[in-house]
């Protein structure tokens, strides 16, 4: 089906193409901005810088690359809505975007059923490439099941036997838990789980949970709270006794997005995944890095590569396609590599995962601020399971 330029259509405040032209390609972006600025004003920086170094390169094949963004509001009915505009009235050619997961997966559904190209940036489920996979959507972040196989490998390293879980209650948290607990006992089946707290996503009574994970006794504690729920459980907890001498492995933890907030509070030598920003060699990442700071006079956070590696990707997309035909555009992206600040990274033909890895290390306090030491670079290739085993758990 044809995903031909339409007239100018009428964007939101957040929309970078508001002089957009007949003959400027467009893509939709969708995103929860007002309910977790902590990670969408970076990523918005990110893409932004991104849209105008492609532009100042060319463009796509010489037209000028306009990304239209709305707020989700944290809403799947609310991306829906948006995603309908997007498509129906400004005429972009493919949509790209959203944080939560189970927003991620209402805005596949839609792809599918409008027949629209979708380039998911943040959603982490495994459901978004796997059970719930489709033609239309390809994803750019490493998966529940690629970061749960990068802590469980050094989780199992541990001498601890009982686990407890503390995970916000959707689809995240319940896709992060049963991934992880699934690896960490191939890898080690003398653990056994004794405890699990599931609050709801920005409401944690953190008090309760602590007492709660504190009662079973466990020697080791998953987390996969996020945001203002972290920064609540690690005060509660650590006022509480919860994390001396127990090991904690927590998704997404080393992020600035999440260190930050916590300050003088970061608990230290939790084993997470994150975002080392201020010591990463990695070549390409010197390039961003500088890029990002002249422009912005400000640290990149997690966000900020994400949004924009996510981006950079759609443009080599259509570059490659040549056509803003969406069979076109799939065909384009399936094995297609593309440079991020992380390296290059290729979207796998069978699942249409992107193998963009995590730095895993452990949570440190210096000079009064949280940080990640000990860290290392892992690429999602390494933990992906093959093409083959993959296209097999695809509908």
């Amino acid at each position: 089906m044809k995903r031909i330029l339409a007239v100018m259509g009428t964007a939101l405040s957040l929309c970078a193409g508001a002089n957009a032209s007949a003959a400027d390609i467009k893509i939709g972006e969708i995103n929860s901005y007002s309910g977790l600025p902590a990670f969408t004003e970076p990523y918005k920086k990110g893409w932004e810088m991104a849209v105008d170094e492609i532009n100042a390169a060319g463009g796509i094949h010489g037209n000028k690359l306009v990304v239209i963004s709305k707020d989700d509001g944290g809403k799947p009915g609310d991306a829906i809505t948006a995603a309908n505009e997007l498509v129906s009235k400004d005429g972009v050619v493919m949509i790209s975007g959203s944080f939560f997961s189970n927003i991620g997966l209402a805005v596949s559904s839609f792809a599918q059923q409008k027949k629209i190209f979708y380039l998911a940036g943040e959603p982490l489920t495994d459901a978004m490439t796997w059970s719930k996979g489709n033609d239309y959507t390809f994803r750019l972040r490493p998966s529940n099941y690629v970061q749960a196989a990068m802590l469980a490998t050094e989780a199992a390293k541990l001498p601890a036997k009982r686990w407890a879980t503390i995970a916000p209650n959707y689809e995240y948290g319940q896709s992060a838990v049963a991934v992880f607990k699934e690896l960490l006992k191939k890898a080690r089946p003398d653990v056994e789980f004794v405890a699990e707290q599931w609050p709801p996503q920005g409401k944690i009574d953190a008090g309760s949970v602590a007492q709660a994970i504190e009662a079973a006794k466990p020697e080791a504690i998953l987390n996969v709270t996020f945001g203002a729920d972290l920064v609540k459980l690690v005060r509660e907890g650590t006022t509480r006794g919860l994390f001396k001498d127990r090991s904690v492995v927590s998704f997404l933890t080393g992020e600035p997005e999440y260190l930050d907030p916590l300050k003088g509070d970061t608990p230290t030598g939790w084993i997470v995944t994150g975002y080392p920003w201020d010591k990463v060699t990695i070549a390409e990442h010197k390039a961003f890095l500088d890029a990002y700071q002249k422009r912005y006079n400000d640290y990149p956070r997690l966000g900020s590569v994400v949004g924009y590696t996510l981006i950079k990707s759609a443009a080599a997309i259509l570059n490659k396609a040549k056509s803003t035909d969406t069979d076109a555009l799939i065909a384009a992206a399936k094995g297609i590599s593309v440079d991020s600040p992380f390296g290059p990274i290729t979207y796998r033909a069978a699942d249409h995962q992107s193998t963009l890895g995590a730095f895993v290390g452990k949570t440190a306090l210096v000079d009064g601020k949280g940080t990640m030491v000990d860290f290392k670079y892992e690429s999602g290739a390494d933990f992906l399971p093959s093409e083959a085993d993959a296209a097999k758990m695809r509908p």
